[in-house]
């Protein structure tokens, strides 16, 4: 009888906005590696990704966030996140925050080699092709900039909404373009952060679609929260909730404007 092959031991990287606001994305995104085969750990001692100190220019903060990230989920197979941005955050700049401590720079380089945005992790790495999901109504995809430009993550998304029954995928003019949420970025700057946001939802109402979709929960809560002021009809939502097939909750911000 041939050996069993143990199941790949995914750590999921929770996020703080999931785990604030949105905890429904952390449960869809457990059930999704699951059905890529993995068995998933949350290290009850993890805790924001270092992302506001480090753009803030904290790299002390950020050093210690990371190190404390790097020792709760270094001994798993992979590390997976439901954001572009906080995943791009321990791929790309842990190493660098890290590159001048020698006993640190060893692990966060191991570490990266491990992270892996959520819908490219069961597409690119799980080599996922279809999801066991129904969801009625036409939906847009926008594009997070950290997840797109960062960590290529644009067609792995699509590939497995095309296989969700009865959804239909309407495109935006320009899904890449950034929504104005950036982090710290629409708190220092709400004018600037305001006009690029109503340049998107702009780009959203002119689809038809009655649900917009992203892999980034900061971008979400941003768009829903303008279309909400701007009594656009279109609902938010988290796509690992619809491959899920966990839509039975209210979509981000209440229900439609």
């Amino acid at each position: 009888m041939p050996e069993e092959v143990p199941r790949p031991r995914v750590g999921l990287f929770v996020t703080c906005l999931v785990d604030l606001f949105r905890p429904t994305v952390g449960f869809a995104a457990i059930k999704l590696i699951e059905a890529a085969g993995c068995d998933v750990a949350v290290p009850m001692s993890q805790t924001c990704c270092g992302q506001p100190a480090y753009n803030s220019g904290d790299r002390r903060d950020a050093q210690a966030i990371a190190r404390q990230v790097i020792a709760a989920f270094e001994s798993l197979d992979y590390v997976v996140a439901p954001s572009g941005s906080c995943a791009a955050t321990l791929k790309h700049h842990y190493p660098q925050l890290l590159a001048e401590d020698d006993e640190w720079c060893v692990r966060a380089a191991e570490f990266a080699d491990k992270v892996h945005e959520l819908i490219s992790f069961l597409v690119d790495i799980r080599e996922m092709t279809t999801v066991a999901a129904a969801f009625s109504g036409t939906v847009t995809y926008h594009d997070s900039c950290s997840g797109l430009r960062e960590l290529g993550v644009a067609q792995q998304p699509r590939r497995l909404l095309a296989s969700v029954d009865g959804l239909t995928l309407a495109e935006m003019k320009e899904p890449d373009v950034c929504c104005g949420f950036g982090g710290t970025f629409c708190v220092k700057y709400p004018d600037i952060s305001n006009a690029i946001v109503e340049k998107k939802t702009a780009d959203i109402a002119a689809t038809g679609a009655d649900t917009i979709l992203a892999g980034d929960l900061g971008c979400l809560m941003n768009i829903a929260g303008k279309l909400h002021r701007q009594k656009i009809p279109v609902s938010a939502r988290h796509v690992a909730e619809v491959l899920a097939g966990m839509t039975d909750k209210s979509p981000i911000g209440g229900t439609k404007a």
